[in-house]
């Protein structure tokens, strides 16, 4: 859940844990009927969305004020209010909007587990190149709209035939997301500087000065890749000894079973 909770007051005769949502949750989850009181609504949570991605896209999370989605859709700034309540139920929108809903078969048949991680985790990573703003999204809880919690449902679905508990599992997604996003932004970040710009200069900066292993990584060339060559072996890096470590943990369990 994203910022502060909105406000207005739910319909009446819905669920506690419901009824404590912020409105625009209840109304992405069809609780509520969009829209207040008043003339019939003209506009959907979806063009709403995908208005505030289009810009986010273009110009950067901050170029999403309420008012500059309301003007690219041609309404009034109060007139999107009938709709969100604030500019953190604008970005639960555009949130779930850019994540989208996943396929139905997202790995190929007869993939084992770590075959299916890794496309989650890869698919992951794409839509957050795809939308970089992500990143900068506030986050104050786990995640809850209803194509966030898909992939959430079909990451668990990549483990389900471990032999882990299910806060294990959830865990895992988390290690995995985590490392997916600081691997995304950190990749950004290199692009930002100039292409091989890093490699030059700490090559300069540490002549002389000592650094032995740092002067040994930068002589053997290795922060010399592209972008995109860093990108992908560090995410097939990371991955791979993460599920080592989970494959690990199995093993263990098993061993330990057998003992007793």
């Amino acid at each position: 859940m994203l910022g502060p909770v909105s406000q207005s007051p739910p319909a009446p005769g819905l669920p506690a844990a419901v009824a404590e949502l912020p409105r625009v949750l209840r109304l992405l989850w069809g609780y509520e009927e969009t829209g207040r009181r008043g003339p019939k609504p003209g506009l959907t949570l979806t063009e709403i969305a995908e208005t505030g991605v289009r810009i986010a896209d273009a110009e950067g999370l901050d170029a999403c004020s309420m008012s500059r989605v309301a003007k690219d859709l041609g309404v009034s700034a109060m007139a999107l209010y009938r709709y969100v309540d604030a500019k953190s139920d604008l970005f639960l929108l555009m949130l779930d909007n850019a994540y989208g809903s996943p396929p139905p078969v997202l790995w190929p048949p007869g993939a084992d587990w770590r075959e299916r991680v890794t496309v989650w985790a890869s698919r992951n990573r794409e839509g957050l190149l795809r939308h970089p703003w992500l990143l900068s999204v506030p986050i104050s809880g786990p995640p809850i709209t209803p194509n966030t919690l898909a992939w959430m449902d079909l990451g668990l679905a990549a483990l389900a035939d471990l032999e882990l508990s299910q806060q294990e599992k959830l865990s895992t997604l988390l290690l995995v997301e985590v490392y997916v996003r600081g691997q995304v932004q950190l990749a950004r970040q290199g692009a930002v500087d100039d292409n091989g710009g890093y490699a030059r200069r700490v090559r300069a900066v540490t002549e002389g000065r000592g650094l032995a292993h740092v002067r040994e990584a930068v002589l053997s060339g290795a922060l010399e890749d592209g972008d995109d060559d860093w990108t992908e072996d560090e995410l097939g890096f990371a991955l791979e000894t993460v599920l080592d470590g989970i494959e690990s943990r199995i093993r263990r369990r098993r061993r330990y079973a057998k003992r007793r």
